[in-house]
């Protein structure tokens, strides 16, 4: 095994190096072990994140008692629950490239052997898995687990719940005190969003991949046994040093087409989607919407979670939890089930280690009888998208929708719209200016979105954005739209009044206007002026790419971006 913390410690001339790590309370024999970072993304932003500083106690705990130093930093997470509906959004997706940095500084600097991270809200799952895919050394992530569902009149709640609560009050369905008492029970500890949204939906997929410990999605974060699996973890990585199994050799391709079976079994948030694509990217793996859309349509929809469905994550642990949706993907042949995991065994060994409880339920189906024939991460191209689009269609009844276009620069002038009842039926809202480089950081919308089925419109309208929607969001919304508004995408020459149609069957999403007509709007479109100008929404806007590569950065993006200014004369050659 590669033992990278020698460069740090060992030799006479490395005596300063030992006198500050003697400062922290190391002995010799520490300094003589392996170097184990233990990251986690803990903070009091949000409740999924306030607990993880203290899990990560467990997580060192299992790597001393395997032989190894543990040496622990955290990274920033954004609450994408509280940055909803106004400006603060546009920092969520940016924190996934800050995580994965940040991770990779502090490990390159500090010459760590190998690394656990914990994490817990939506982008800091995916920020860490890229972090260890980039670093390439023995790594093991682990989930700070799911919130408990609030309970009011014997029903569960989570906090789309409240969301669509507030489009309820302003429609005057709902009164003030049942407002309240909804906002006061959704959320009753600590934890992330309790249905299959994203931070869930990025759980699953770590077991999917092999990069986490099987079983070790669903455990609620309060549960007594997130502490153990966080401290077998912890023992689990130093083993992982051992056998010298580094992710590189675990994100395989076979092992992300896993993963893409298990975005479609679950009906998981179309982040996931995003995020694989950004994975992918990290580990120089060629994966693109043709693949997603491949595998959708051979895997079954099985698992009934909210937000489409009738379940939380907890419910599903009740039953078998992840494992037990693994167990009927790789029963019927839709998983491969000899891809290496963290565990230094194939994904059917470790199923068939696994114990899995046998009562009869009802959140996950037969693959012979499902929720739906086919997945829910759907992949749309067409006039209006032409290098793509998502849809969640998990617990979407309708296939097509044709309406005419309601325009907005941006999402505040479309949820004032909707909050003062200016949103009809049969009209498809396109929010633009909302993606990677436009917003920049391609903000989610579930402020807006919930508060249209709140309203009763969440089957009677339709949405398109280049922006992108929370897991926690349901019904006819397109997002992810490639190319976007800033980049002069076609979703930047919408008018009003404009007819729109999207057609799940076949996968299409148009803009119903001529393409002379079309020519004749580019010519008149101009770029406009960023939101910002410096900062690091600004740095982030430059090196973004395309939605439909995942949203990284990088800095080829950035050579793109100036030659694509300097043609369109928006910035001088010299």
């Amino acid at each position: 095994m590669e033992i990278s913390s020698r460069n740090v410690v060992e030799g006479t001339s490395r005596a300063p190096h030992r006198a500050m790590y003697k400062a922290m309370g190391l002995s010799d024999d520490d300094l003589a072990k392996p170097f184990v970072g233990v990251c986690h993304t803990g903070n009091e932003a949000t409740p999924c994140n306030i607990h993880l500083p203290g899990l990560a106690q467990k997580a060192k705990d299992g790597v001393k008692d395997s032989g190894a130093t543990p040496r622990e930093f955290s990274t920033i997470a954004v609450s994408d629950g509280i940055a909803m509906g106004h400006e603060g959004m546009k920092s969520s997706l940016v924190s996934r490239e800050v995580i994965a940095d940040s991770i990779e500084l502090m490990v390159r600097a500090h010459q760590y052997d190998a690394l656990v991270g914990i994490a817990g809200c939506d982008k800091s799952l995916p920020g860490t898995m890229m972090a260890m895919a980039r670093l390439n050394i023995p790594s093991i992530f682990v989930y700070g687990g799911t919130i408990m569902p609030g309970i009011l009149d014997g029903k569960e709640l989570t906090v789309v719940d409240v969301y669509e609560a507030v489009g309820s009050y302003n429609a005057g369905q709902i009164s003030l005190e049942e407002l309240k008492n909804i906002e006061d029970t959704a959320c009753p500890n600590a934890g992330s969003c309790g249905g299959m949204f994203t931070a869930n939906t990025m759980a699953s997929i770590s077991e999917a991949l092999g990069i986490a410990l099987p079983g070790s999605a669903s455990p609620p974060a309060e549960d007594d046994r997130r502490e153990k699996i966080v401290y077998e973890t912890g023992k689990a990585c130093t083993e992982l040093l051992e056998l010298n199994i580094k992710p590189r050799d675990i994100l395989t391709f076979e092992s992300f087409e896993n993963a893409i079976t298990m975005l479609n079994a679950v009906g998981g948030s179309t982040n996931g989607i995003l995020h694989l694509l950004a994975l992918a990217n990290e580990v120089k793996i060629k994966l693109t919407y043709d693949d997603f859309e491949r595998i959708r349509k051979k895997t079954p929809h099985i698992a009934d979670m909210k937000p489409g469905g009738g379940y939380v994550m907890n419910s599903l642990d009740k039953i078998g939890g992840i494992p037990l949706v693994m167990k009927k993907l790789l029963d019927n042949n839709l998983i491969h089930g000899n891809t290496i995991t963290v565990t230094g065994k194939t994904i059917e060994e470790n199923i068939n280690q696994y114990k899995i409880p046998t009562a009869e339920q009802q959140i996950v189906k037969e693959v012979k009888s499902p929720l739906h024939g086919v997945g829910t991460a759907v992949i749309l191209k067409g006039t209006m998208a032409p290098e793509g689009a998502v849809i969640k269609t998990a617990g979407v009844e309708m296939t097509k929708f044709t309406g005419k276009a309601r325009v907005f620069d941006g999402e505040e002038s479309a949820f004032d719209s909707v909050a003062n009842g200016e949103i009809n039926e049969g009209d498809v809202l396109v929010i633009r200016y909302e993606g990677p480089k436009g917003g920049p950081g391609m903000r989610e919308m579930l402020a807006t979105t919930a508060a249209l089925v709140g309203q009763g419109l969440g089957k009677k309208v339709a949405m398109i954005t280049d922006g992108r929607f929370s897991g926690g969001t349901r019904g006819f919304m397109i997002g992810h739209v490639a190319p976007e508004a800033f980049v002069g995408g076609p979703i930047a020459f919408v008018k009003e009044g404009d007819e729109i149609s999207i057609n799940i069957e076949d996968n299409s999403i148009d803009l119903h206007v001529s393409k002379e007509e079309l020519e004749q709007r580019s010519k008149e479109w101009s770029m406009p002026e960023p939101n910002y100008k410096s900062g690091a929404l600004a740095k982030y806007a430059f090196l973004v790419g395309s939605a439909a590569e995942g949203a990284t950065t990088d800095p080829s993006n950035f050579l793109k971006m100036t030659e694509y200014l300097q043609k369109n004369e928006l910035i001088k050659k010299d």
